[in-house]
């Protein structure tokens, strides 16, 4: 049984405090002004349990691989190989500027212990030092990547498909906690998280949800469409106003909307799927992306974790139709995604829960000093190689450069 504590206002935390962790969870949720993070794993197990609501009976939290999807849809291996559900030992939560932690009985004392070292004032002064990357698909051959992707367009094989690529360093002296404490000062991601299991880390600035629960309702944000920001107000206007107009653009949105309303289709009560915002330009420090939202209500009998089968894995990072694309993507790319395109996410007793797209993320292996960062857009009929090319340098900047912004 779990006790909730609060904490009432606290001053900054000292992410530092998780090293002495060998699990742990943290996500961002900015527009409801809310955040979790789980320290600790009390238990592993296969899947969340629910009561007769839907509701979790727990506080469960979930890494999900992309390589999840070629379980589900070909039989590739177990859910347990790619999707790991913890249900932590204790669970901080932020609710505007007030604290919680929910927390087993037996552990009060220690909890609030921690609360008082991990609850600090802790400015980090800390430089990253300058990380020389390797890209493992060179334009020329991501080019020719694409033209062939272009190729099963034309013939009508697909319609969409995400083309990713990767680059990577090895870096001994990489340290994850400043890494994120960055990330997230500088870049202001809605949908962060910080994530670390034994020695692998993954330090994510997604602007993407994937999926959020409230009691039955579902909603999803298909994310497609960016231009960069700038500091001269008139051209970061314009940049925008561009955005909002490009049919290119609109159509990649709207194509990775319907694959989802598809998806939300499968598990959503009669009736229900609706579209309440279409090609929106949300703005965030480094870039504008476009984004549509769906809702729907999950149908009696099912819960949200059926909702995740139906739907992983997300329709803007595949294709459409998802199927075709997922078995191409498995032909042109450099090797598996991993957590990349991948949610960190979770579900809450109170029958929330949320789940973000990996993008925008450092993927870290404490053990080798392997580092990488992988960047995709997407491929349609009425693409330029040279500009997707150019859309994957700018995704991956917007990481770098906050990363090492010395402001």
């Amino acid at each position: 049984m779990r006790v909730s504590i609060a904490l009432g206002r606290l001053p900054g935390f000292d992410w530092s405090v998780l090293r002495e962790e060998p699990y742990f969870l943290f996500r961002r949720i900015a527009d409801k002004d809310r955040a979790v993070m789980a320290v600790g794993a009390q238990d592993r197990v296969e899947a969340p349990r629910f009561d007769d609501q839907g509701r979790a009976l727990d506080w469960y939290f979930a890494a999900m691989r992309y390589e999840w999807g070629e379980a589900l849809f070909q039989g590739k291996g177990s859910d347990a190989d790619h999707c790991s559900w913890v249900v932590p030992r204790f669970v901080v939560e932020w609710k505007g500027e007030v604290v919680w932690i929910h927390a087993r009985t037996e552990d009060e004392g220690y909890v609030r212990t921690w609360a008082q070292r991990a609850f600090v004032d802790a400015p980090d002064r800390t430089r990253i030092p300058r990380i020389s990357w390797h890209a493992h698909c060179p334009q020329d051959r991501y080019l020719t990547r694409v033209r062939h992707l272009l190729d099963h367009i034309q013939r009508g094989d697909i319609y969409e498909i995400n083309y990713c690529t990767t680059r990577s360093a090895t870096v001994t002296s990489f340290d994850p906690f400043h890494a994120f404490r960055s990330l997230l000062l500088h870049a202001d991601a809605p949908f962060a998280a910080f994530a670390r299991d034994a020695n692998s880390f993954v330090i994510c600035a997604s602007p993407e949800r994937f999926l959020a629960f409230e009691g039955r309702r579902v909603v999803g944000e298909p994310m497609k469409g960016t231009r960069p920001r700038s500091l001269d107000p008139a051209a970061d206007q314009r940049y925008k106003v561009e955005l909002v107009n490009d049919a290119k653009e609109r159509s990649e949105n709207i194509m990775a909307l319907d694959v989802m309303r598809h998806d939300l289709a499968r598990i959503a009560a009669r009736r229900t799927v609706e579209v309440e915002e279409l090609c929106a330009v949300r703005s965030y420090p480094r870039v504008h992306q476009m984004v549509s939202t769906v809702v729907a209500r999950i149908a009696d009998g099912l819960t949200p974790h059926d909702v995740l089968r139906a739907t992983f894995p997300m329709a803007s990072m595949t294709g459409a139709p998802k199927r075709r694309a997922m078995e191409l993507i498995q032909e042109v790319e450099e090797g598996p995604r991993g957590s990349f395109s991948g949610s960190l996410g979770f579900l809450a007793p109170d029958g929330t829960g949320d789940f973000n797209v990996v993008i925008r993320s450092l993927l870290f292996d404490a053990t080798s000093g392997q580092l990488s960062l992988t960047t995709g857009s997407a491929i349609t009929a009425r693409c330029d190689p040279q500009q997707e090319f150019e859309e994957c340098q700018l995704k991956a900047l917007s990481v770098i450069d906050a990363l090492h912004d010395d402001r």
